[in-house]
């Protein structure tokens, strides 16, 4: 009678207990309209933001198993970030997914830790002393009867079966025997190893865990001789390693045990995968780590509540397992919102979380960090740049030695000499030869690894560009008709600007970056890209000019096809059609064409001797023009399919990025095999294989002073600042692009550094007669591309994390170090078809729209609005506001391009200032508001903005005041908060003797 009393005493205790935590929180949610939750009031004070980071926790769920007498721990579930089951039948894992939890379980849960033992910092070294701690804990409490202290015991320490190892059954020499009943010998039957089995420490998942995790063991099951539940939730002191208890060799900080009577199988476990999904969460985990008491725990599932979000039955199917997002909100993020928000709101979203902290706050300011500040010192921004840029030099050069770099350097120096070829031949039609490939492939080669090896950015690649080359063109043109020595004129020009540069270094000019904001760098950089993807399909299709496909040609008719050399003129021996040459004919008078049979000999013959071609056929080359493009096109679509070859399921990770990184390399060996193999006369790179002038009259130096007017020394001045605007303006904008914050740099930037090495090295250039260089938009985002990092250790179904840039100043170095010594390499790149550059050239200019914000909004005028991404701009600004400033950006980008395809192209950098005037012009047709989220606020708009944002945020309060009067007197006109859930609802009274014990077990 009196263990009846007793029974009955804790029963209702229990039940008192049980109607607390409902009451806890009926209380929390009443209050929860005015003020902060008392869950994240606890919270507040244990989480605070100066604590180190905890590790992360590898959770493993292991389930009681009941095989022919025999009992053993079997692995059911594991969680790093997200859920794997065993599959039933199946030996493997199953998919990483989300994890679906019912309300009901997560209540449970609540009751486990408020009814059950809590062991905290307790000095553990073995699961057999940790199981005698837990129990005799228990047994202090009056929780278990101290006669089944040895059952428990000998359930807890059983051997535990991971999914890797097969089925433990009993050895030929124990068949027969009956299970130990005696309790004595349960200590005998530890089957728990005291050191990781070598399965163990062979684990391949282990690349999966972070090196400093730690473990969290989730023990389930179901006995016959309790009458109600065992928990017991133990965080140990120092992480221990428990020999076989986990799968993998990680030590174990924290441990759950829930044991109760049959026929609760599915609640235990639900309350199981409750616990370890707990585990495993970013804010619970740091709460189990720095609680102080139960209280603290249970405050961490309170707050966990406060964030769940139900999915009605009706509308989805539970067996459907979630796929893991792509993105997920940070943990910093949550755990710093344990107070009211602006809006004076809880940190729990109501409404299904529909309005996310994101949405609610403005886009950051447009903010380009300390570089560019003004200091208002003689250099004082350089001076800033270089002891920003000192600490990292050595470490700029042994950090590029990584796998990654390999791709990187193969990829650019293609890029780079193949943007060299095609420079230095424009720039020699237009200049007479006085500038040509040589130079250019000199010139980049020195500008690009001085400014590599000393730059602010070394990542930043240096090249020529249109404007340039058509200022080039004009100057020469100007010289000629003016009878003006054209090197001389250039060297001052040159001289000039390389000073005006030095005094806008000297003076921080750079600081008027910070009014250019995304409108600018968007028109301009997609400017640059579709430059980059005409010009390759203008070389491609070129390509068919030189070799027509012949429509006239019918295979019936080939034998009434042929092609004769025509027997020069005596006459005119040099005519206009023929490429004969005078060297090649000293004496063309004395030579006997009749000795010659013109029919037999070659074309390269029939031509050399001043013959011509004569017949339907004679243009008439096979598929070249067909397999031209068949090279362009491949080479383009195999490395954008190889590039996203890192997100399939083919191959593993390592294997896959690999892949990924060489996509251009591999892309560009396949395609010149398939050339080769072809064997047909494709247009072939050609590079000067002599390190001498392209032209034979002027040397490697240029004199200063010669035939020019002294007066023109001076005079150079003028033509010199439209130079200097054209080279700050480029040089700066490709500098803001590359030092995007979402590149995540953390060795700073240097744009007063970057700005004095580009003047320095246009006098250089200007002495050599090399051409100019300044910053290359769709090349420098390449270099980028090529170098992104991500984690590799990353949870089963987690998205690798962008990490940042391989900062580094190797690669560049090398890519102009190979540049300059490709003359001795022409015997090897002369096999690489011209068409093969041409895709590779697409591919810079579609890879570099990815990512603008302009690109996305232009794609949306050709989708309906139901079919529209879910972009945040979209989410706070009409889309017809949208569509307008969409409009006009595209309207300024068709004047830059009228303009960079005329003459006026040399006007083009003043019409950059352009883009800067209509940027400011655009306040008086947008609001603020909406220019925050589809540009940036100019810097003396932020006060104005601030108004803006204060008035909407009281007009906000007084709704919420308004809805939150409303909620509180819906909570008040409740009594209380009815949950119906038939393990949380204790009975007081005892239940009839008639009853089972699964059925007495009215506590959970």
């Amino acid at each position: 009678m009196e263990d009846l009393h007793h029974h009955h005493l804790h029963q209702q205790q229990r039940s008192f207990s049980v109607q607390d935590s409902i009451q806890s929180l009926t209380s929390s949610l009443s209050t929860q309209s005015s003020t902060v939750s008392p869950a994240a009031e606890r919270l507040r004070h244990i989480l605070r933001e100066d604590d180190e980071p905890t590790p992360t926790l590898f959770t493993e769920m292991d389930t009681l198993q009941h095989e022919g007498g025999e009992m053993e721990w079997k692995e059911s579930a594991r969680w790093v970030k997200f859920e794997e089951k065993v599959e039933e039948g199946g030996e493997r894992w199953s998919k990483p997914h989300v994890s679906t939890l019912s309300l009901h379980s997560l209540f449970e849960l609540r009751t486990c830790l408020q009814t059950g033992c809590i062991l905290l910092d307790l000095d553990g070294y073995s699961l057999p002393q940790i199981v005698d701690d837990m129990i005799e804990k228990q047994v202090q409490e009056g929780l278990i009867a101290p006669e089944i202290r040895e059952k428990v015991s000998f359930v807890l320490l059983r051997k535990h079966r991971h999914q890797t190892k097969k089925p433990i059954h009993r050895s030929l020499a124990d068949i027969g025997k009956p299970s130990p009943s005696n309790p004595s010998q349960c200590r005998s039957m530890n089957d728990i190893s005291v050191t990781p089995s070598s399965d163990q420490l062979k684990n391949k998942f282990m690349k999966k865990i972070p090196r400093d995790a730690e473990a969290s063991n989730v023990l389930i099951g179901e006995v016959d001789f309790l009458d109600k539940p065992f928990v017991a939730f133990v965080r140990l002191a120092q992480a221990a390693t428990l020999g076989g208890l986990t799968e993998v060799p990680v030590p174990t900080r924290f441990l759950f045990v829930l044991l109760g009577p049959s026929g609760k199988t599915k609640s235990y476990n639900e309350i199981g995968r409750a616990m370890a999904t707990l585990m495993v969460d970013d804010l619970f985990s740091d709460v189990a780590y720095k609680a102080r008491d139960r209280e603290d725990l249970i405050a961490g599932i309170d707050e966990f509540l406060d964030e769940v979000i139900v999915l009605p039955p009706g509308e989805w199917d539970p067996k459907i397992r979630i796929e893991p997002p792509k993105k997920l909100p940070s943990a910093e993020m949550r755990k710093s919102v344990f107070s009211l928000n602006e809006l004076g709101q809880p940190n729990g979203n109501a409404g299904g979380g529909s309005a996310s902290a994101e949405d609610e706050e403005m886009p950051a300011p447009h903010e380009l960090g300390e570089e560019l500040k003004f200091t208002g010192r003689f250099c004082g921004g350089l001076w800033l740049d270089i002891k920003r840029k000192a600490p990292w030099f050595f470490s700029d050069f042994y950090e590029g030695f990584h796998i990654q770099s390999v791709s990187a350097v193969l990829f650019i120096y293609l890029g780079c000499i193949t943007n060299a070829i095609t420079f230095g031949g424009l720039l020699g039609d237009a200049t007479d030869n006085y500038q040509g490939v040589m130079e250019s492939f000199l010139g980049t080669a020195l500008a690009g690894a001085v400014f590599c090896m000393f730059g602010g950015q070394p990542l930043i690649i240096l090249s020529s560009t249109g404007p340039i080359l058509i200022f080039e063109k004009l100057l020469y043109e100007f010289s000629i008709n003016n009878n003006i020595d054209y090197m001389e004129i250039r060297l001052w020009i040159g001289l000039h600007s390389c000073l005006q540069c030095l005094i806008l270094v000297a003076t921080d000019a750079s600081y008027i970056i910070k009014y250019m904001t995304r409108f600018t760098e968007e028109g301009f950089s997609s400017l640059i890209s579709f430059i980059f993807i005409s010009d390759a399909l203008k070389k491609m299709m070129s390509t068919f000019s030189y070799y027509p496909i012949s429509p006239d040609f019918k295979p019936d008719l080939i034998i009434s096809y042929r092609c004769d050399c025509q027997l020069p003129d005596q006459v005119s021996p040099l005519n206009s059609t023929s490429p004969l040459a005078l060297e090649n004919m000293s004496d063309y008078s004395m030579f006997n064409f009749s000795a010659l049979d013109w029919t037999q000999i070659s074309k390269k013959e029939c031509l050399r001797l001043g013959g011509s071609l004569v017949g339907k056929s004679c243009k008439y080359v096979p598929d070249l023009a067909m397999l031209s493009f068949i090279l362009f096109f491949g080479t383009y679509s195999m490395t954008i399919s190889l590039k996203k070859f890192k997100s399939s399921r083919y191959f593993p990770t390592k294997c896959r990025a690999l892949i990924a990184d060489f996509a251009i390399i591999i892309s560009i060996l396949v395609f010149c095999a398939v050339d080769y193999g072809m064997a047909l006369d494709t247009p072939k790179l050609h590079v000067p294989t002599q390190i001498k002038p392209t032209r034979p009259d002027r040397g490697w130096i240029v004199m200063p002073m010669g035939r020019n007017p002294w007066w023109m020394c001076l005079a150079s001045f003028v033509p010199a600042l439209l130079v200097t605007i054209l080279i700050f303006m480029d040089q700066q904008i490709t500098a803001v692009i590359v030092n995007r914050k979402e590149n995540k740099l953390k060795k700073g930037c240097g744009y007063h550094l970057d700005l004095f090495w580009v003047g320095v090295l246009m006098a250089v250039c200007s002495f050599m007669g090399l051409p100019w260089y300044v910053a290359a938009t769709v090349i420098s985002i390449a270099h980028i591309d090529s170098l992104k990092m991500e984690s590799e250790s990353s949870a089963p179904g987690e998205q690798p994390q962008f990490l940042g840039v391989r900062e580094q100043r190797l690669t560049g170095t090398l890519v102009f170090v190979l540049t300059g010594v490709s003359v001795f390499m022409a015997p090897i790149l002369q096999f690489i078809p011209m068409p093969v550059l041409y895709g590779v050239f697409l591919y810079m200019g579609v890879a570099s729209l990815h990512g603008i914000q302009f690109w996305e909004r232009i794609k949306l005028y050709l989708m309906p609005a139901k079919h529209q991404p879910d972009f945040v701009f979209l989410r706070h600004v009409p889309l017809r506001r949208v569509h307008l400033f969409t409009l006009l950006q595209i309207t300024c980008l068709a004047v830059l391009w009228i303009l960079k395809s005329t003459v006026a192209a040399i006007v083009f950098p003043v019409m950059i200032l352009g883009l800067m005037v209509v940027r400011k012009a655009l306040d008086l047709i947008f609001s603020q508001h909406d220019l925050a989220w589809l540009d940036d606020i100019l810097p003396d708009k932020d006060k104005k903005k601030k108004e803006d944002e204060k008035k909407k945020k009281k007009s906000k309060t007084d709704e919420h005041n308004n809805s939150d009067e409303e909620c509180v007197c819906a909570v008040d006109s409740s009594s209380s908060l009815k949950i119906p859930l038939e393990l949380l609802n204790p009975s007081s009274n005892p239940p009839p003797a008639s009853h089972t014990p699964s059925e007495q077990n009215t506590h959970k």
